[in-house]
């Protein structure tokens, strides 16, 4: 479903987590961002998410803005179909995006808020940017990487569930959406200084 979710309301920002659909899925580290999105959603009691732009869209408040939220139920390397969608809709410039995604080339419990960048081999971000462009903002997760370079290896560790505990993970998740929230609330310089300074 490409539609909208309803007339759209006016928002502020807009917050996308990366993932494929799917139970099989679910834990993965490649759907991190939809684990964050999840979170944000439920400290600030966002009402039960709709279908609608290639995705699972909600508006709340966060930080006294209006914020949506944005999991795109594509698969991972056709999210720009989405968050294109979402974009348009809410009439959204770039700066107003912000994307969370798994990132192999940090260590597992880092994270990077960037304005903007190349894709890393990441098949999400390659498609939004191949959509939209490469100038919106991103909140790189680090999920680490396997000690493989070969792409099928890479494909098959981020589509696994984490080795970590689910403390450990929690614990990632809930930091990641503290990034956001700085982000939210701060923006961007702000809240690259203290998040990219841990």
């Amino acid at each position: 479903m490409s539609g909208s979710a309803g007339s759209p309301r006016k928002v502020d920002l807009l917050v996308v987590g990366l993932g494929n659909p799917g139970p099989e899925y679910e834990e993965t580290r490649h759907n991190v961002g939809y684990l964050v999105v999840r979170e944000l959603a439920r400290r600030h009691g966002f009402p039960r998410a709709k279908r609608g732009y290639d995705g699972r869209f909600a508006v709340g408040r966060i930080a006294g803005r209006d914020v949506a939220l944005l999991q795109p139920t594509t698969w991972m390397n056709e999210s720009g179909r989405s968050v294109a969608a979402a974009m348009r809709a809410l009439e959204l410039p770039r700066d107003r995006l912000l994307v969370v995604h798994d990132h192999i080339d940090l260590p597992f419990g880092k994270l990077r808020l960037a304005p903007g960048g190349g894709s890393g081999g990441h098949n999400g971000l390659k498609s939004v940017t191949g959509l939209i462009g490469a100038d919106y903002h991103r909140l790189r997760v680090g999920v680490d990487r396997p000690a493989s370079y070969d792409p099928d290896v890479v494909a098959d560790y981020v589509t696994s569930r984490f080795a970590e505990s689910k403390a450990e993970v929690d614990e990632l998740v809930g930091r990641a959406a503290d990034a956001v929230e700085l982000w939210v609330e701060l923006g961007m310089d702000e809240a690259t200084s203290r998040v990219n300074a841990g």
